[in-house]
């Protein structure tokens, strides 16, 4: 019988990594820079383990093959098989990351067998001082933007967003990108790890080296205009569900809960994903109940149709995806 599932967190040490994912999200590590939780994954050898109840200990891979459509949906399970179709994850920046960018699926497939990379960040903490880049200033060609990278000044090409907590950005493959230092993000991505990133602030790692860049392979896969639809917008302080994105890859929600909200998903042939993202409380289904905090990630099965969320007195906030 299919319940809601946690997993145990796939932990990435990172040169531009902090502490903030034990600190603020709870997670179990020991090291320094630890940049990236993996939440949920079945990208390439970083398969998501379950931790808690009967099938505790099992890859979700397993599951998905033992249960298909059940678990993912019929749909879901038809197009992507037994991959499962997204990648969930928390990132912690003390430093800025790379100035990067994804391809498009048919890139991706034509270059690297693989999907294509359209992703979308939630704020989930900021330093006051915090800022991301996407996308360019201006419209631009791909002779400037060559000309700026080599002469080391493509940061003037680059539009700044300062942000807060609760901001979020939808990034189409294709966007020039990079998350500043002091953010703390939830990521909702498809599933690949194909990065090319084309400039990296003359950063050596404690070798001396600097990391590779993709200068090349990026040229064919950016989109050179200048296009400010990345910001979602909606209410920060409504209560109850809030519409962020509704993409072909994912859809995503706020759900601001205080008390109880019930939530009836009869009429989805998806799985669902709930990220706790602020506070914390409880998923209660018929006698079943699984408790959420912030920083927790639960995969709800396509074949659980009605749930209770259920805040503790000082409210919770989750992130609600599916396909």
């Amino acid at each position: 019988m299919l319940y809601p599932l946690k997993f145990h967190p796939i932990l990435k040490e990172k040169i531009w990594g902090g502490d903030k994912l034990k600190t603020i999200l709870n997670k179990p590590f020991s090291e320094e820079n630890m940049g990236e939780s993996w939440e949920i994954s079945t990208v390439g050898e970083d398969i998501s383990i379950v931790s808690n109840g009967e099938f505790s200990g099992k890859q979700l891979d397993e599951l998905i093959k033992e249960y298909e459509g059940e678990l993912l949906g019929e749909k879901v399970h038809q197009e992507f098989g037994d991959q499962f179709p997204l990648l969930i994850k928390f990132i912690d920046a003390k430093e800025d990351l790379s100035v990067q960018l994804h391809p498009d699926d048919a890139l991706a497939k034509a270059r690297h067998d693989s999907f294509g990379k359209t992703e979308m960040w939630y704020v989930v903490q900021a330093d006051a001082d915090a800022n991301l880049i996407v996308g360019f200033n201006k419209e631009t060609s791909q002779e400037e933007y060559q000309r700026h990278l080599k002469e080391d000044k493509i940061t003037a090409l680059l539009n700044y967003e300062n942000i807060s907590k609760g901001d979020s950005y939808f990034i189409k493959a294709g966007t020039i990108h990079a998350i500043g230092g002091g953010s703390l993000i939830a990521e909702i991505q498809q599933t690949s790890d194909i990065t090319y990133r084309v400039y990296d602030w003359d950063r050596k790692d404690d070798q001396g080296n600097e990391r590779a860049l993709h200068t090349d392979l990026a040229l064919e896969a950016l989109d050179y205009r200048a296009d400010d639809s990345f910001k979602l917008v909606y209410d920060k302080n409504k209560k109850g569900i809030s519409s962020l994105i509704a993409s072909t890859y994912f859809t995503t929600n706020v759900i601001e809960v205080n008390g109880s909200l019930d939530r009836d998903y009869k009429d989805l042939d998806s799985f669902k994903i709930l990220m706790c993202v602020e506070g914390r409380g409880s998923i209660k289904i018929n006698d079943n109940t699984t408790t959420m905090s912030l920083g927790e990630t639960v995969l709800i099965p396509s074949v659980i149709k009605n749930l209770s969320l259920e805040s503790d007195t000082k409210g919770m906030k989750l992130l609600e995806v599916y396909i």
